[in-house]
């Protein structure tokens, strides 16, 4: 293997300063003022780098970056690129990683997250942290542990997601989404899953106004809802809810078991009652 160029504590300025560089160690090296500093770039790696001007990272294959920072005007800063990994960075810049593929984050914080991770395959993201609307819209092929995100509309029409061991503070988020399978999971948000189809939640915890509505197949399994109104409207759903459920709405059919149910509404003119099995314990 090719040894690679040692670049050590730098300060590049300019449009493209190293533009289709290959083969490239960077550590504890500034992008100032500056578009596109590595674009087109293969086999990198970066260490203790800051990013402060936009598009560092567009059209490149096989990057490492730890310990780094993306700065505010470090904007859209990784797209088009493939075989990448973030480790123990920051990330404050929006709109970062657009159609990549084989994108790895771990222990990675987006205080800004506002537009960031769309159309995206292959996504493994541990320890992550994202405050901002429309997360990982149209991504495919995603494997979540420990991710704690603060914002709204989140994984719009994603695809096969596994999703365990965090927190989703996150109004409509899974709309269009399909086979997305949650666990051991708070999320609080309005509008659950709407036009979802094969949304599978196991030992998660949910609160939400008109949550898990127009989704065909719901499986929920030893899940609580807390402050959960006018649920399941136009689902078909198998759940298993280990609470008291505030109220239900037109389920389109399908089992429903839960501690209690405070307020059942099945409209005829509307849905099938008997489709529904409604099972409570008091």
């Amino acid at each position: 293997m090719e040894e690679k160029t040692q670049i050590h504590q730098k300060f590049l300025t300019g449009e493209r300063a190293l533009f289709q560089g290959h083969d490239l160690k960077i550590t504890d090296t500034i992008f100032d003022d500056g578009e596109s500093p590595l674009k087109e770039s293969r086999n990198i790696e970066l260490d203790g780098c800051m990013f402060k001007w936009k598009y560092p990272l567009w059209y490149a294959k096989n990057i490492s970056v730890k310990n780094s920072t993306w700065f505010e005007m470090g904007r859209a800063g990784v797209w088009y690129t493939d075989q990448i990994t973030v480790e123990d960075s920051a990330i404050e810049a929006p709109k970062n990683f657009r159609r990549c593929d084989d994108l790895t984050l771990r222990n990675v914080s987006f205080p800004n997250a506002a537009e960031t991770l769309w159309s995206c395959k292959n996504v493994r993201m541990e320890q992550v942290m994202a405050k901002g609307d429309y997360f990982a819209m149209n991504c495919e092929n995603m494997d979540i542990d420990r991710f704690t995100l603060y914002g709204n509309y989140s994984f719009d029409g994603a695809k096969n997601v596994e999703i365990r061991n965090s927190r989703l503070l996150s109004k409509d988020s899974f709309w269009n989404s399909e086979n997305i399978t949650v666990y051991d999971t708070f999320i609080s948000g309005e509008y659950l899953g709407w036009n979802a189809k094969n949304l599978t939640l196991i030992n998660c915890t949910v609160e939400s106004l008109q949550g898990m509505c127009y989704i065909d197949n719901l499986v929920m399994k030893n899940c609580k809802l807390i402050n959960t109104t006018l649920a399941f409207e136009y689902s078909t759903v198998n759940a298993e809810i280990d609470s008291h459920i505030d109220s239900v709405l037109n389920p389109s059919g399908g089992i429903i078991r839960a501690e209690s149910i405070g307020e059942l509404i099945m409209e005829r003119d509307k849905i099938d009652p008997e489709k529904t099995t409604i099972i409570c314990k008091r």
